[in-house]
């Protein structure tokens, strides 16, 4: 009983001092895998340390008044940090998050109190409905409001300086070789890449990027590459964050959406640890660095936030069947819903191509079932058959899409345009097209 803590007189007493755990069911080559559980902070993540050590800072250097406002551009777990402790201050919170964040998320932060406003996440810097653009006008507009920025403020590192560093040092008795971290903002890299360089300049810092962030490409070549698209939430950028130091890090990986969704289910199925799906990317990485190891090291990661705000996206078979991203094949054609349980609830929408008979022109012998095409047609024209094989036109003037529009937004990421509808499909590669889908706004659906 000696080892327990007396009562705590508040939850933010709560934040910090997570437990590190061994990783001992995975293969790690010559080195000892450790991972530091964030997920156990009270708002389930990393974040609630920046977010207590912000508002403590504004409030020391007077931008932050009582009753005043709190604006942040966040994916999720910023604001839910900023939530657990503004919120009980009395603080009003408004949150601008990208439309990609899983519900849970969403659902977590309006049920703090929060305000949440949600914008596009298919749009870059610069653009007015970008979030962190969106966020900072909402900020000016607002007298005596205070606009966080994690991004560009200096409270977000200082809090792994202070305290997650120190943390890993005592936990590892002051042995560590490497720490593998994930950029959002910038803090955890820059914060622990400091702490690390006065107490063991023989700390490697190692960066674990999604596919698609500029930023593991920009340490590898020196060069600023175009952003592409991830599924990962809560870490990579389309552009370098003040905070974020890149000259700390040693070697760099980026990881793509599928391996870091099955790292992280891994890690439940293994060790029983339930994840975020940046800490599958972060997972990931610090895997191939421990297997590439000629010698015995010391390396440790995190679980940035807890998995439980994930269930709807990563932990669904579905889900992730959707975004081309499940281990198991897809055809395109009605054999990929056998698998689909009736007590899953989910609504099935097939195609108006499924098996061609007789065969379409230019099907080429029946061939059709393997097209991997989905087409849609308006509810005015629901008798409305294609007559010709999608392979063998272009797809956007192909025959039964009348009602359809170009995603704006690179395949696979869902169609802003069809988002009140959820009414999309997939759509092959041709000799006119790359890889992209239709949406169709004849049907609503929640699929």
């Amino acid at each position: 009983m000696s080892r327990l803590h007396p009562p705590f007189r508040s939850v933010l007493d709560l934040i910090g001092e997570t437990p590190v755990v061994e990783l001992t069911q995975f293969d790690t080559g010559p080195c000892r895998l450790f991972i530091k559980l964030e997920s156990q902070n009270p708002g389930g993540s990393i974040k609630d340390r920046i977010a207590l050590s912000m508002i403590a800072a504004a409030e020391r250097e007077g931008k932050l008044k009582r009753g005043g406002t709190i604006v942040e551009a966040t994916a999720g777990n910023t604001g839910l940090g900023l939530a657990q402790v503004g919120i009980p201050k009395g603080y009003r919170i408004i949150l601008v998050v990208p439309d990609k964040m899983s519900r849970e998320k969403i659902q977590h932060l309006r049920a703090l109190g929060a305000e949440v406003r949600l914008t596009r996440s298919d749009v870059g810097k610069g653009h007015p409905e970008y979030y962190q653009d969106m966020a900072e006008k909402i900020a000016s507009e607002i007298p005596g409001s205070f606009y966080v920025n994690q991004f560009a403020n200096p409270a977000n590192p200082q809090a792994h300086e202070t305290t997650t560093g120190p943390e890993i040092w005592d936990q590892l008795d002051g042995d560590v070789d490497a720490v593998v971290v994930g950029v959002g903002s910038g803090g955890t890299l820059t914060g622990l890449g400091r702490f690390f360089a006065k107490v063991s300049p023989k700390t490697e810092m190692v960066l674990a990027d999604p596919v698609g962030s500029v930023l593991a490409p920009l340490v590898k070549t020196g060069k600023m590459e175009e952003a592409g698209s991830w599924t990962v939430e809560g870490i990579g950028e389309d552009f370098v964050p003040p905070n974020a130091d890149l000259s700390l890090v040693k070697k760099a990986y980026s990881v793509n959406d599928k391996a870091s969704m099955l790292a992280v289910r891994d890690l439940l199925a293994k060790e029983g640890i339930l994840a975020g799906s940046s800490s599958g990317t972060l997972l990931s990485a610090a895997l191939r660095y421990c297997r590439e190891q000629k010698t015995p090291k010391r390396v440790v990661t995190f679980v940035c936030d807890s998995g439980n705000k994930y269930l709807s996206k990563v932990f669904d078979d579905f889900w992730l069947a959707e975004q081309g991203l499940a281990e198991k094949e897809q055809h395109g054609d009605l054999s990929d819903l056998v698998a689909r349980s009736h007590r899953e609830g989910g609504t099935v929408f097939v195609g108006r191509r499924t098996i061609c008979s007789p065969p379409m022109a230019g099907c080429g012998a029946g061939t059709c079932r393997s097209c991997r095409c989905w087409r849609t047609a308006s509810s005015s024209a629901s008798s409305t058959r294609a007559t010709s094989c999608p392979r063998s036109t272009d797809p956007m003037t192909a025959a039964g899409t009348a009602s359809t529009r170009r995603c704006r937004r690179p395949w696979p990421r869902t169609c802003t345009r069809c988002r009140p509808t959820r009414r999309w499909t997939r759509c092959c590669r041709s000799s006119t097209a790359t890889k992209w889908r239709s949406c169709s706004t004849a049907t609503n659906s929640s699929g």
